[in-house]
């Protein structure tokens, strides 16, 4: 049995948990007899515990010390992997560094464990090498990513030699990049006084545009704004308004869905995190990724004044925003910024009156593209309820339909998309 040189790596180091350096001491101790066998099973006991939660979180079945490895390729942002993503092999120097290491992994996944399990007496090493839960969905991956990474798995597994590896594994950079960036479409922003983290959000809404029965204009504008955006060309901020629940914020969402694959990304961003943007743009300036920074119902009133730093990042700052970012925010007002008579009045105090209202009104307009969403009238709201009840399989016909969806709106909050999507999930409720 070769030794695990995993301190001989040159890029793929700076792990975020200590089980590869630690599997690797108990392979290469046993080797040369350096420590004694309770201190053995110890840490590799705290290993494959370690594994197997990694195994449970993101759905992994089979030979989990291969899907660890895995893990570890895939999950590592290093100058390597951050420039083959979205754009696969590349050339130069730093190949042959990746080379260096791609031949430890391969040692890695090559290692017969069967000795060590025979000398120190334990069977856990056998069992992590063919793992099976039929209810390990995991709760970190989408389904069809974490396909993808099985398949990905298999592939490194059964290369052949180092240079099979590196195929393999930059396409899998192309197709899906690296790290979070790569593996997660939906993002956050935690805040704790130190620097600003952008943490993954695991699980988001599943919803395309044309689940949005209606709307086909306003969609229309989103989607050509976000394609000329992921294709490189010039793109507005944009800034969806009008009457709630219209579909303002499900537009979004099914924005990023539909464009994922391409390299899309999106970070929600609240209010009171504005002053954190700067920091949060410097950290994704230079990936391989679109980033749409989402700000969801948009206001603010007059004692608030953090619109001052998203106008100062959308347009009027020395340092411009990067072209691998836009702004998109919805709000259910025009006007960002909450406006009294008072401000259409010029006080006694104050000598350009005009400026404080053309101060509020400039946030609204460095919104290059503005799509308004407007309440459905009663024709519209009713061809909604139909669609909604026909894709959801009820059984009514279409005029008690539209009878039960008039009462309904009358109770609830008016004509909207959402009353119409509340109405279908009553029938469904009570259907038998």
């Amino acid at each position: 049995m070769m030794k695990i040189r995993v301190h001989e790596l040159i890029l793929y180091r700076n792990f975020q948990e200590t089980i590869f350096y630690d599997m690797a001491d108990v392979a290469n101790n046993y080797l040369n007899g350096d420590c004694d066998r309770e201190t053995l099973i110890d840490k590799l006991y705290q290993c494959i515990n370690e594994i197997v939660t990694i195994a449970r979180d993101h759905g992994f079945n089979g030979n989990l010390w291969h899907g660890y490895l895995t893990y570890l390729l895939t999950t590592n942002e290093n100058a390597f992997s951050m420039s083959c993503e979205k754009k696969g092999a590349i050339e130069g120097s730093i190949n042959e560094l990746a080379l260096h290491d791609l031949r430890i992994f391969k040692e890695a996944y090559d290692v017969d464990w069967d000795d060590i399990e025979k000398e120190l007496g334990v069977h856990f090493i056998s069992m992590i090498r063919a793992f099976h839960s039929p209810d390990n969905l995991g709760i970190i991956y989408s389904q069809s990513l974490r396909e993808r990474i099985d398949e990905l798995n298999g592939q490194l597994a059964a290369a052949e030699d180092v240079y099979q590896m590196y195929d393999v594994l930059t396409g899998f950079y192309k197709d899906y990049g690296v790290g979070k960036f790569g593996l997660h479409r939906a993002f956050k922003i935690i805040s704790d006084g130190q620097e600003p983290e952008i943490a993954p959000i695991t699980r988001t809404e599943k919803v395309v545009l044309s689940d949005i029965v209606g709307y086909e204009i306003q969609k229309k504008k989103l989607r050509d704004n976000t394609e000329a955006f992921i294709q490189g060309k010039k793109a507005n901020n944009a800034l969806l308004y009008g009457d709630s629940g219209t579909g303002k914020s499900t537009s979004i969402k099914a924005i990023l869905n539909e464009y994922y694959k391409d390299g899309l990304r999106m970070i929600e961003i609240y209010k009171h995190q504005f002053k954190d943007i700067s920091n949060v743009i410097a950290q994704i300036k230079n990936r391989n990724y679109k980033y749409i920074l989402y700000m969801d119902d948009l206001s603010f009133e007059e004692f608030e004044i953090e619109y001052k730093y998203l106008k100062a990042i959308i347009e009027g700052g020395l340092e411009t925003k990067p072209d691998n970012v836009v702004i998109y925010a919805t709000s259910n007002r025009r006007h960002l910024i909450r406006e009294t008579w008072s401000d259409r009045k010029q006080a006694p105090d104050d000598v350009h009156g005009g400026d404080s209202m053309q101060e509020k009104l400039s946030l609204a307009t460095r919104f290059g593209e503005s799509i308004y969403y407007g309440k459905p009238n009663q024709k519209e709201y009713l061809e909604i309820a139909r669609e909604l009840a026909k894709r959801y399989g009820i059984q009514m016909s279409e005029e008690l339909i539209e009878q039960e969806a008039v009462k309904w709106e009358l109770g609830h909050g008016g004509r909207s998309g959402r009353t119409a999507q509340q109405f279908i999930n009553h029938l469904i409720g009570i259907a038998k």
